[in-house]
């Protein structure tokens, strides 16, 4: 399984531009997404197919 967790901190310290979660993956990352502090600065943009590509905006407000 994905450690999206993990990924999203990435997201967060500028390791990572993004993150690409597949359809059948999204309640995982859902999870993960919902332990994370900074929720609201993780933004998606959804795909065809169901896919979507967040990446993490900076001064966001929380």
């Amino acid at each position: 399984m994905t450690d999206y967790l993990t990924q999203i901190k990435e997201l967060a310290t500028g390791e990572r531009e993004q993150i690409e979660v597949k359809q059948a993956d999204f309640y995982a990352f859902r999870r993960a997404w919902l332990e994370f502090p900074q929720r609201k600065s993780i933004v998606g943009e959804a795909q065809r197919g169901g896919d979507v590509i967040y990446h993490f905006e900076k001064g966001t407000e929380q």
